[in-house]
């Protein structure tokens, strides 16, 4: 549903209070005060709940005599009383609704029937629910304290969204200590219909919010979620703290794959490719909540520490080196600055220990010093009340000097009642503070790293005209027989074929019934030999001494094979043995890898990436990531292990090509995003020899799947369907297809074959040059949220985009917003008609209902070809522009 009715809800200009009373302690008494209390500027209607019909009240009639209107109800009445009374909130026109009352599905099934009810009641007036089981919420910039906390937060520009009540009011208390202010402070609930990524869309619209703060146990409707967070945290930072860390789904699992990615690490991939910062601890999350709020992101790694004693220095410089990172190196001209106002014997490093008998002046001073120079990113100022030290004395004349420094700066007293004093002027003064060298480091270091992890992630990737060339037909063949004969499990044969028929280098494996027939297959190929075990029941081989190498005669091959036969028969008695297969041994690896995927019932189809063979588990040197990938996020798969120091050489090891490594992930990203039937997937193991990759084993789990591909996917893939050749109106040949991320630079040369007047025509504006971030949101798009042609011509070099058409939608998917650009050179040939009826039947086959566009009067040519179209077209109150409307309804584009 909209996020239209999302802002009426939480800036409206009057709120009825349903089941509000007189009764002093009651949720409705709480409600009703806070709203007078916190000086709320519109209207407030106390609602009687002992009324039958909300619409027969005297407050809706008067409304509706003077012509306002009600926007938000808040209910706090028995839930079995809630469905009524959302009927008849819809019936008055009302935007939305928060439920207090408990007794949903948190109950069970009765519950979740009462929840159904009330949704539908509330889906048919396109009604927006929060809650039910909530605590309500606040939105400071319009003083609405629509909730029955017993605090409201202070004025600032973060938002917090929580699941749990208890949590809210927890950070309420924390963040009043701390001095940390809010813009909206949003209790969820059950999220019966506003979740997460409705929240999170709609605060990302917003310029008084700049960080969105979140308390999760569970996420509703996972692709919208990922598809908000990804397209949000490109602007403002998000951090979660995601409840419920647990391993009980990767004990189940049946591969090496499934035992890596449990459910929590799944979520860790999940948030670290929607741009998240997760936190795993309560008081985490409150630090990173108060550095945002008081100082923003840090722009880089350079921290330097100044402390007044040099056991807490220490104590920080191990924090950081347990992050991987290191205090900033002081340059000479820095050293050259300190030697002339500190003592003899100071530390001469970062730490910089000023000795703890220095006079606060020097503490100033320093101070100074260190905010000017250049290798400084931020500044850990550290105290503890050591030999004469007056910690608070040091803290208040501190304060009045940080207020000058453009330098972010982080304070840590530490100690107990001593210093709480020193720590609570800082509060005061809205000055970063805590009361460890752990905390202020990990709150440091966790914003650092979020900021890296946005940059990879923006990262304009190279551009390369390889295509990978794939055998889809074949690999289709190879899953709709498995499935057919109802084999959950392709033999390892099936598995590799599959494999090759993606590009993934196998070896050369033949099955082979009997003793026989096994010695003649390894003459084909030649000795030695291996022989493993081919069931589909056993799916670790070497847990049934199924696999025996390195056979050289055919006496060997014979007796192998009947003792993998036995073993097999007395170890899984009940198992279907197709025989053995037979392959060439190879070479003792330099080492073994591990490529895997696994269809997570919540996030869909998982990628593992790191060490292989048979103690994978034991030492999960692994990372994860989700599909679609593309060459930098496979790189930054690789990069996350520690097999990766020996991937790019080590000692006598050869290097693996990267691009090559990169490229496999893809084609495995690829084969499951094809094929949403493929549930576990295991290369293991991968050998490494002398840079080269073969994979020696696969195991391949296969099922019906819920929905067909790329629904399966949380994150939306290339759309291929919209590829198509079309044709100049002179005979040239041009190829539309959706935009990539990696057509920046064909997108900038495409800009400069715009005259200035067909520049100011799309973007309405003289815009010069297209920015980095401009670029950056022009070609990595979200499909779900964007549907973007180009029309190409040329090969190789030679390839240029004379077209681009867009079509943006809203969040609710049902409206969207055209706009197009043409080569100057190719107007009048055909190509603007050509994309855009494109673009408009992508969206009509998407359920979007109308599409509209602003097009200046003097683009005739536009005004022109919407009409063709079927576009209605009127002037609007900016006389200089005509509004383009086309809708859907009882019209088919072929």
């Amino acid at each position: 549903m909209s996020t239209r009715n999302l802002h009426r809800l939480f800036n409206p200009k009057s709120v009825a209070v349903i089941g509000a009373s007189e009764k002093k302690g009651s949720v409705g008494f709480s409600i009703m005060g806070n709203l007078i209390k916190n000086g709320f500027r519109g209207d407030i209607f106390p609602v009687n709940p002992n009324y039958s019909r909300l619409m027969d009240l005297p407050c809706f009639k008067s409304i509706a005599s003077i012509g306002t209107d009600i926007d938000l109800a808040v209910i706090a009445t028995p839930i079995l009383s809630v469905p009524p009374l959302i009927d008849d909130c819809g019936r008055a026109g009302l935007a939305g609704a928060v439920i207090i009352s408990s007794g949903g599905k948190e109950i069970g099934e009765k519950g979740k029937a009462i929840e159904a009810r009330i949704l539908e009641k509330a889906q048919k007036y396109n009604l927006r629910i929060i809650g039910p089981n909530c605590l309500g919420f606040v939105n400071t910039s319009k003083a609405l304290n629509a909730s029955f906390s017993h605090l409201s937060p202070l004025s600032g520009k973060i938002a917090f969204l929580s699941q749990s009540g208890a949590v809210c009011t927890s950070v309420l208390d924390l963040a009043h200590r701390g001095k940390i202010g809010f813009s909206h402070f949003v209790s969820l609930g059950s999220m019966m219909d506003v979740d997460f990524a409705d929240m999170i869309d709609y605060l990302g619209s917003l310029s008084s919010v700049e960080s969105i703060v979140m308390y999760m146990e569970n996420i509703t409707n996972i692709r919208n979620f990922m598809s908000a967070a990804r397209a949000v945290s490109r602007v403002k930072p998000i951090i979660a703290l995601k409840s419920g860390r647990s391993r009980a789904g990767a004990r189940a699992a049946a591969s090496h794959t499934g035992a890596l990615a449990g459910e929590d690490a799944v979520y860790d991939a999940a948030f670290r490719r929607a741009g998240i910062l997760r936190v795993t601890e309560f008081e985490e999350l409150l630090d990173c909540s108060e550095f945002l709020a008081k100082l923003g992101r840090p722009s880089g790694p350079g921290l330097t520490i100044i402390t007044n004693a040099g056991g807490p220095g220490v104590m920080a410089a191990d924090a950081l080196a347990a992050y991987g990172m290191e205090p900033a190196q002081l340059s000479p001209e820095t050293i050259e600055k300190l030697n002339k106002v500190l003592p003899e014997n100071w530390s001469r490093g970062n730490p910089i220990d000023i000795v703890g008998d220095t006079p606060p002046e020097t503490y100033i001073e320093v101070t100074k010093i260190i905010a000017s120079a250049r290798e400084t990113d931020a500044l850990l100022l550290m105290c503890s009340p050591a030999g004469t030290m007056d910690t608070l004395h040091l803290a208040t004349s501190l304060t009045e000097c940080l207020k000058t420094l453009t330098c972010p700066v982080i304070t840590a007293w530490i100690g107990g009642d001593n210093v709480q004093e020193a720590r609570q002027v800082f509060n005061q003064a809205g000055i970063v503070t805590y009361d460890s060298a752990e905390r202020a480091v990990r709150a440091f270091k966790n914003l650092y790293q979020y900021g890296q992890n946005i940059e990879t992630l923006l990262e304009i990737p190279v551009r390369t005209d390889k295509k990978l060339i794939i055998n889809r037909s074949k690999a289709e063949n190879i899953i709709k027989k498995a499935i057919t004969d109802r084999a959950e499990t392709l033999t390892e044969i099936q598995a590799k074929n599959l494999l090759h028929a993606y590009g993934i280098p196998v070896n050369t494996t033949r099955i082979a019934e009997s003793q026989v027939m096994a010695v003649r297959i390894s003459e084909e190929i030649g000795y030695p030999v291996v022989l493993k075990i081919c069931s589909r029941q056993i799916l670790h081989k070497s847990d049934c001494h199924g696999v025996i190498l390195n056979l050289k005669t055919a006496g060997e091959v014979k007796k192998a094979c009947a003792d993998i036969l036995q073993n097999a028969k007395g170890f899984a008695p009940k198992a279907t043995i197709e025989g053995v297969t037979v392959q060439g041994m190879q070479e003792s690896p330099d080492y073994e890898l591990i490529i895997g995927a696994k269809t997570d019932p919540n996030f869909g189809p998982v990628i593992i990436f790191g060490m292989g063979g048979v103690l994978t588990e034991v030492f999960t040197d692994t990372s994860m990531g989700l599909p679609p990938l593309n060459r930098l996020l496979a790189r930054q798969m690789v990069r996350e292990t520690k097999i990766s120091q020996v991937i790019k050489g080590f000692r006598n090891i050869k290097p693996i090509s990267t691009s090559l490594l990169e490229e496999l992930l893809i084609r495995v990203g690829r084969l499951v995003t094809d094929f949403p039937e493929i549930i576990e997937l295991d290369i293991n193991p991968l050998l490494v020899k002398n840079g080269c990759i073969t994979a020696v084993d696969a195991r391949v789990l296969v099922r019906v799947p819920p929905v067909p591909s790329p629904m399966h996917l949380i994150i939306s893939s290339y759309p291929w369907q919209y590829e198509k050749k079309e044709y100049t109106t002179n005979g040239r040949e041009i190829f539309v297809r959706p935009i990539r991320s990696s057509d920046a630079e064909l997108l900038i040369n495409h800009f400069y074959s715009l005259s200035p007047k067909s520049i100011y025509m799309r973007f309405f504006s003289p815009v010069k040059q297209l920015s980095r971030s401009m670029l950056i949101k022009l070609t990595q798009i979200d499909y779900d949220r964007e549907i973007a042609l180009v029309a190409l011509m040329g090969e190789g070099k030679e390839k240029k985009i004379v077209g681009v058409c867009r079509i943006i939608l809203e969040s609710d998917k049902t409206r969207g917003e055209f706009a197009m650009a043409i080569s100057d050179e190719w107007h009048g040939k055909g190509i603007g008609p050509s994309l855009l009826k494109q673009c408009l039947k992508a969206a009509q086959s998407r359920g979007v209902r109308h599409v509209v566009g602003l097009v200046l009067a003097e683009n005739t040519q536009m005004l022109m070809l919407g009409k063709k179209l079927g576009f209605t077209i009127h002037r609007t109150s900016h006389s200089g522009e005509y509004e383009l409307t086309i809708h859907f309804k009882d019209m088919h584009f072929d």
